[in-house]
């Protein structure tokens, strides 16, 4: 089962609903400080806490300024805090319709509202009819006949009342009336559905930088604490809950911690959670693979409390590459200390959920905040592939404004996090009209991207903007899903910043000794500064492509008319997406190819059909084309027309033999 959407608010910073789509893999939420990314995080921890330990309190997180009126009615009627879909894989369906005789459709969604109470509602649409024809099958065909108006299962006892029962009816209804017994909801068969697949319900499991182990930890204090804490869950803080969860890690009870003369047993059971846990981490941690985290247990009767009183726990960390020297665990690297931590917490509560340790892993949905504050950037993309491992087995949702922390082709998965004057909090998945602060760390991962790339890669291919990168880079990717070939896997698609820039990237590329083509928009002949570089033989005439040669199918390879690369894509797909991107700017009109004056480039038939009629779409006239793309990367077709898909192909293919053919 996995999330798909989150309905929040009000909640703490959102002072109204706000609706996140999920991916069912990773979920990136981007904002600048204080925007309400956490606020998101805390709003679905506290809906299914993983561990158990955090509700709900309207106090803590209903909106401030309308506090004090809803706190009169939240004994009546509580406000709702999540709604949270779900929807089942299809394993699950499987299992429910042979379980129950349902025939829960492919997808099958299930909603949970959860309430400033703490309690939830369900909604889930189940059809009886299914599981009543399986019913009537057990009986004998004159308790068939009577029952031959049912409608639901709780009518038809009643008419079986005069019927003629055989002992196997007699047997069958009282089963029924069993299962009726079981809930008083009407459609008794949603009910059966919701007992079969909730223990599927993932739980949430949050982790910030608070969360993190500490350099030490007395003992004795710890227990005390501990104990304490089975009333007043106060008692401990996170540094004590991360201590524990390395203690329930090594399998040391309380009782341990306190029992004379056990301190080697327990020094050599934390040894041992500790160096697996290292290897764990130098998996991904390629910054300094010479560290590895030791721990000491002993008495220090000079410290000050409660740290004089019997043992504490120390945890360092030891460099081999500066001869083993050690610091205090929390003195060194935030980002490892980050990362040990974790893996720490994250086991420690899969072990809790289910210690034979074989499917709690499945049935959690990770919420990891800032997960890349204290890593340098390199450190991010390491930690970005363990993300990706965990992803294998996991829902995971994570906060950033690091560029560092975000797959610059897979902008599909971020939603953006802005505190807007007097709204509150906003999550959004469009670019369009968005903060450009907000908007920055995407901005500087794809600029970060291509710088990269610009030295690793050995053949690239030049284009005008990002809006080409764009269409190239998902078209590409929908070939790939289908089987066809797209463009080669280890080709680079540079945008320069315009045609103007091309001829200095030509110049520094090809001087690299670097494998090029270029692309470009066809005005309606020859642009100059490309015919120099082809003359100068810095370029090859057969990697010099317009994309008017790919326009028309019947003259595939020749240059036609005034094209750029939107042209590729029928109009009725590219208007598709011009309507979603400025939905709110067109006031609900949806613009048609009819709508359009004349002309051989959809984007000058729109920027005059936007000046004649008197729309803003920017302030500087016409519209930005790059909102529009962004818009396709991010909800892009399953699959693309058939004109469309020839014309990518044929562009596909040509770029792909200059690169075989060098």
């Amino acid at each position: 089962m996995i999330l798909v959407s989150a309905k929040v608010g009000p909640f703490r910073s959102m002072n109204s609903e706000q609706t996140v789509e999920i991916d069912p893999t990773v979920t990136v939420f981007v904002g600048m400080n204080e925007a309400g990314k956490t606020v998101l995080l805390k709003a679905l921890h506290k809906s299914f806490d993983a561990v158990g330990e955090d509700e709900f309190d309207p106090v803590d997180d209903y909106p401030r300024k309308d506090l004090s009126s809803y706190l009169k009615q939240h004994k009546t009627e509580p406000a709702t805090a999540t709604v949270l879909t779900y929807e089942l894989e299809e394993s699950e369906v499987g299992a429910a319709n042979e379980a129950l005789k349902t025939k829960l459709p492919s997808g099958f969604r299930i909603a949970v509202t959860h309430k400033y109470d703490n309690t939830i509602q369900l909604s889930l649409l189940v059809d009886e009819t299914p599981v009543i024809q399986a019913f009537a099958k057990t009986l004998s065909s004159d308790a068939q006949t009577a029952m031959k108006e049912a409608k639901t299962l709780r009518a038809i006892p009643d008419l079986l009342k005069e019927a003629s029962l055989t002992a196997e009816d007699n047997a069958a209804l009282a089963s029924l009336n069993t299962r009726l017994q079981a809930t008083k909801w009407s459609n008794v068969s949603q009910w059966e559905v919701w007992s079969h697949v909730r223990a599927n319900v993932p739980k949430f499991l949050y982790f910030s930088d608070y969360d993190t182990l500490p350099g030490k930890m007395n003992l004795a204090d710890l227990a005390q604490r501990a104990e304490a804490a089975k009333n007043d869950p106060k008692q401990l803080t996170a540094a004590h809950r991360s201590v524990l969860a390395l203690l329930r890690m090594a399998d040391i009870s309380m009782e341990d911690l306190v029992s004379p003369g056990s301190y080697e047993e327990l020094k050599a059971k934390i040894e041992g959670v500790s160096i697996s846990l290292t290897d764990q981490v130098m998996e991904f941690w390629k910054q300094n693979e010479d560290l590895e985290v030791e721990v000491d247990l002993k008495a220090d009767p000079t410290d000050a409390v409660p740290f004089n009183n019997g043992a504490n726990l120390y945890l360092r960390i030891k460099n081999r590459r500066h001869r083993g020297v050690s610091t205090p665990f929390d003195q060194r690297s935030r980002g490892f200390i980050w990362f040990f931590s974790f893996l720490v917490w994250f086991d420690s509560v899969q072990h809790q959920l289910d210690p034979s340790g074989k499917s709690a892993g499945k049935k959690l949905i990770l919420l990891l905040d800032e997960p890349g504050l204290a890593l340098h950037a390199l450190a991010q993309a390491d930690f970005l592939r363990y993300i990706d491992r965990l992803a294998q087995d996991h829902q995971v949702l994570y906060t950033t404004h690091s560029p560092f922390m975000i797959h610059s082709d897979r902008l599909h998965q971020v939603r953006l996090v802005e505190d807007q004057l007097k709204v509150g909090t906003v999550i959004s998945s469009n670019l369009n009209g968005s903060d450009p602060r907000t908007i920055f760390p995407l901005q500087a991962a794809l600029g970060w991207t291509i710088a990269q790339n610009l030295f690793i890669s050995e053949r690239n291919l030049l284009v005008e903007g990002p809006s080409e990168l764009i269409y190239l880079q998902v078209a590409s990717s929908l070939f790939d899903a289908k089987g066809t070939p797209g463009l080669r896997a280890d080709l680079t698609i540079v945008p320069t910043g315009g045609l103007d820039n091309v001829a200095t990237f030509v110049s520094l590329l090809g001087a690299s000794g670097l494998k090029l083509a270029v692309l470009h928009d066809y005005k309606g002949s020859p642009e100059q500064k490309l015919t120099v570089l082809v003359r100068d033989k810095l370029l090859n005439a057969k990697s010099l492509f317009n994309v008017s040669q790919f326009r028309d199918e019947k003259k595939f390879g020749q240059s036609t008319t005034p094209t750029d690369i939107e042209d590729l894509f029928t109009p009725s797909l590219y208007l598709k997406y011009f309507n979603t991107t400025f939905a709110k700017q067109l006031a609900g009109k949806e613009v048609n190819e009819a709508d359009l004056p004349a002309g051989d480039r959809i984007v000058c038939r729109l920027e005059k059909y936007v000046e004649a009629n008197g729309i803003s779409l920017r302030p500087s006239g016409g519209f930005n084309h790059y909102a529009v793309a962004s818009q396709f990367a991010s909800s892009p077709p399953k699959s693309l027309d058939v004109a469309t898909s020839a014309r990518f192909a044929a562009l596909f293919g040509a770029i792909n033999d200059v690169f075989d053919a060098s």
